[in-house]
């Protein structure tokens, strides 16, 4: 099948048949500029400085350099320098505000708080410790540039290793575009046996006709995240952590839990859709109408390799070379129609077809009990859109459903945006989801006798009111509350090891969020603070009640406008609660409730500078953490980053 899909996708990728779609920034009927979530996407805003003539083509601009997203809304290439890329300037290229990493770059994240709305209809696969680099359908973005566009992008490691991420992208006419990229990162790490090596490969490519009105859009994305896992540092050998012990402050004689154990995700994936314009809209915006339709092939497996079975994990089945595959296939196609009317706003409809395939290669039998080996599963799914400006009034609905086959699941999302002034843009929304487990809460199987299980859950359910305040003036304010009933979550109870398990009572979390910066002259104060609550629930769901970050920082231009310079110090806390520990068998973090860690504040010093288009970086990271003590994890067992200090820099190319 997937000879074939390859085949048919590098026909489409001839010149006479694809190339970029060339849209103006989407706006309302109102006029005013339709923003991306940008913090949700990982990409730059717009800047507010006046933008320069960058290319040696005197009549581009940087404005012209767009980025465009699977939903096709689109934002410019960003070359300034603002605190947001220092927030962003990481190994995810976005800002992990809600997310507390491990020791080694390329590891998993602890999460600090929990978005549960969704528009799933279907399971994902699982293993979700290390999807956090793993780069979705809706990650992938198309470009249009007047002139070919290189960004290069280099942090240091821990120990041995770098992070590169290196992106090309040129028109070879107005209609037609490409883009290639390659994510590569390999570190060492300063403890034993957790070395990360990960690609992402991207290649996009699109195309539209001289009149316009038939759009085209591809691509083919390649993944592998592989880490070397040592199950934390033992009980014992925490106590000469947390004392300070002279002897230990080089992590690498620390005496790991094991040393013999690897976990890899790859994937890949070929993603086509294409648009046309049945009817184009009037002089006044009226009676558009097209058709389209989407197809993608995503496969991808996760693997769990150890030489010598441990106790911690319980018994096994073998005692050396311990191997546990599952493989998961995704077939995905849809066809949509779309109306558009000034009044009654834009409508579309879609009718789509998913088809899984779960498994593993053999039948276990435990205990008398027979586990089967893959779970084949497909679903017809309809989904609708409504968006409409009505005055000051932005009004956006999307819906769907599973309307037959194996899987139940269905969703709505509503949204209302007022214009309260020029400064002022508020947001309500409801979210309501129902979605079937994950596949590896439904079927596993191990090496371990423990990590063997097939299960029949209920549906998770959960119903969000979120709030939105947007100003510049004022600041950022988010407030949502959410109710959950079935949740899924894994624990490990007695000596049973890691399990799912659904909670049978209701999980009841509200949290609030607000984002500030306060500037005098050349000095400001970036401030983000979130406090979270759970009202029922707390046995299964864990957060911190506080998190905080404030970044006291000067910024000035030197040289006659030569070089700008950005300096301060970030401060990073959040309060102790029951922190998730991982489980590197599942790669799935779970429910404990015996250690609460937190509770360290973190100190990051940084110089950061932009040439020309080249922005350079300096962090001094965690550099308080002699002086506040060792008692600093990313999850239980799991310590955080010691001092270190870190460099690299973002250098864009435009001929």
């Amino acid at each position: 099948m997937y000879k074939y899909a390859l085949v048919f996708f590098l026909l489409l990728f001839s010149k006479n048949l694809f190339g970029q779609i060339d849209r103006e920034l989407r706006q309302p009927e109102g006029g005013k500029m339709q923003k991306m979530d940008l913090k949700q996407r990982g990409l730059d805003s717009i800047p507010d400085r006046e933008s320069r003539k960058v290319a040696k083509n005197d009549k581009a601009k940087i404005e012209d350099y767009k980025i465009i997203s699977r939903s096709r809304d689109t934002v410019h290439v960003d070359t300034t320098l603002t605190i947001q890329k220092e927030f962003k300037f990481n190994y995810l290229r976005r800002d992990y505000f809600e997310l507390l990493p491990f020791n080694n770059m390329g590891q998993t994240y602890n999460t600090l708080s929990k978005d549960i709305s969704s528009r799933n209809l279907f399971p994902s696969f699982g293993a979700q410790a290390k999807h956090f680099n793993y780069m979705s359908v809706d990650d992938t973005h198309y470009y249009h540039v007047p002139t070919p566009l290189t960004e290069l992008m280099f942090k240091s490691n821990f120990e041995q290793g770098q992070l590169l991420d290196a992106f090309f992208t040129v028109n070879t006419s107005e209609q037609f575009n490409f883009s290639i990229a390659y994510k590569g990162m390999r570190s060492l790490g300063k403890y034993q046996n957790i070395l990360s090596s990960t690609g992402n490969f991207r290649f996009t490519s699109s195309y539209h006709t001289k009149n316009k009105r038939y759009h085209a859009r591809a691509h083919m994305v390649t993944q592998d995240i592989l880490n070397q896992e040592n199950g934390g540092i033992s009980d014992e050998d925490l106590l000469e952590f947390e004392n300070g012990n002279e002897e230990f402050l080089d992590r690498s004689l620390f005496d790991p839990l094991f040393e013999d154990a690897e976990n890899n995700l790859e994937g890949r994936r070929f993603y086509l859709d294409h648009t046309y314009q049945l009817k184009v809209k009037d002089s006044l915006g009226n009676n558009g109408i097209s058709i389209g339709h989407a197809i993608y092939i995503e496969d991808k497996y996760y693997q769990f390799k150890q030489d010598q079975n441990t106790p911690i994990f319980g018994d096994a089945f073998v005692s050396s070379k311990l191997f546990d595959k599952n493989t998961f296939e995704h077939f995905y196609t849809a066809f949509n129609a779309e109306y558009s009317n000034k009044t009654l706003g834009k409508i579309s409809a879609q009718l789509g077809y998913n088809s899984f395939n779960y498994g593993y290669d053999a039948l276990v039998i435990l205990d008398g009990q027979t586990i089967s080996n893959r779970l084949k599963e497909s679903a017809l799914s309809f989904e609708g859109y409504y968006q409409n400006q009505l005055g000051p009034v932005g009004l956006t609905a999307d819906l769907g459903i599973n309307i037959a086959g194996d899987l139940e699941g269905n969703f709505l999302d509503a949204q209302a945006d007022v214009q309260i002034s020029d400064d002022m843009l508020a947001s309500i929304k409801l979210n309501i989801n129902s979605t079937v487990a994950d596949y590896n809460y439904r079927l596993y199987q191990s090496d371990y006798l423990n990590y063997n299980w097939q299960n029949s859950f209920k549906n998770q359910q959960s119903q969000q009111l979120a709030f939105h305040l947007n100003s510049k003036k004022y600041g950022n304010l988010s407030a949502d509350y959410t109710t959950i009933s079935n949740y899924l979550f894994f624990e490990q109870r007695e000596n049973l090891g890691v399990k799912p398990y659904q909670f049978d009572g209701a999980v009841n979390y509200a949290r609030a969020k607000y984002e500030k910066e306060f500037k005098y002259k050349n000095f400001a104060l970036h401030n983000t603070v979130m406090y979270q609550q759970l009202l029922d629930g707390d046995q299964v769901l864990n957060v911190p009640q506080f998190n905080a970050r404030n970044t006291l920082y000067y910024a000035n231009e030197f040289f006659d406008k030569a070089l700008y310079l950005q300096t301060g110090v970030t401060f990073s806390y959040f309060t102790e609660y029951n922190m998730n520990a991982y489980d590197p068998v599942l790669a799935e973090f779970y429910v404990q409730n015996q250690k609460s860690l937190g509770n360290f504040p973190r100190l990051d010093f940084f110089i950061n500078a932009k040439i020309q288009q080249t922005r350079l970086f300096l962090k001094a990271e965690h550099f308080n953490s002699a002086m506040t003590g060792y008692n600093f994890y990313s999850a239980p067992n799991y310590p955080y980053r010691d001092f270190v200090v870190r460099f690299g820099l973002v250098w864009n190319f435009f001929l």
